[in-house]
Parts: structure tokens; C-alpha cells; sequence
């Protein structure tokens, strides 16, 4: 599908019918739940506590890792949709530098393979 569009027409494509993995969609919930509650049992395992005894601590470090981590993965796509407006907006005027590919075939690329033995 894409073999033969331009740099532009690539970069424009956007995320028409995509979808972000389900790993990626969750991890600042699971990572935020397990800093959280290890945070917690850390606590207390320093003070010489129950590992699970109060609970408030690993409520609240779940709280507080989870929304660092919210907040991180906000940032990083902020990051990279920034870039991907300054790579655009670069295209745009140069659009000298990124020619149209040309097609190959499969066998075009390889190279005759001689067995030896």
C-alpha cells in the first residue's frame, strides 16, 4: 500500500484506522499499581512493619505513580507529535530532498546466491 507514496503523502496518512496496542493504552495503570503498592511494602518493610499494613501508603503510592506516569506518557506523545510537525512541516519545503521511491521487485534487490559446498 504505502510502497509508493511520497514522504508527505506518508507523513499525512495520520492514524486513520489505527489504534494504539493495548499494552501501550494500560502500562501507566500496571506500572503505577505495582511502583505503588511496592512503594508501600518498601515503606514498610524499612520501618520493620507488617509488608501490608497501612494501606493509606499504597493507596497513596498508587495515586502519585500513577499520575507521574499519566502525566510522562501526556508529554512523550506531545513530544512526538511535535516532531512529527516540524519532519512535516520540512517535507513541505523541501520536497526536492525526499523524491518518490521507485518500485523494485524482490528479485531486483537480491543477489544471485551460488551454494557452497
Amino acid at each position: 500500500m504505502s510502497s509508493n507514496l511520497t514522504a508527505l503523502e506518508l507523513l499525512n496518512l495520520g492514524n486513520e484506522g489505527r489504534q494504539k496496542p493495548v499494552l501501550n493504552q494500560v502500562w501507566p495503570y500496571l506500572l503505577g499499581t505495582f511502583f505503588g503498592v511496592g512503594t508501600g511494602i518498601m515503606l514498610n518493610f524499612g520501618t520493620k512493619r507488617p509488608l501490608f499494613s497501612g494501606i493509606q501508603k499504597h493507596i497513596a503510592g498508587v495515586v502519585v505513580w500513577t499520575s507521574l506516569l499519566t502525566y510522562v506518557t501526556h508529554k512523550r506523545e506531545e513530544y512526538l507529535a511535535e516532531k512529527d510537525a516540524v519532519l512535516r512541516h520540512y517535507v513541505q519545503l523541501h520536497p526536492e530532498d525526499f523524491p518518490t521511491p521507485e518500485r523494485k521487485k524482490i528479485a531486483d534487490v537480491l543477489e544471485p546466491w551460488v551454494p557452497i559446498r
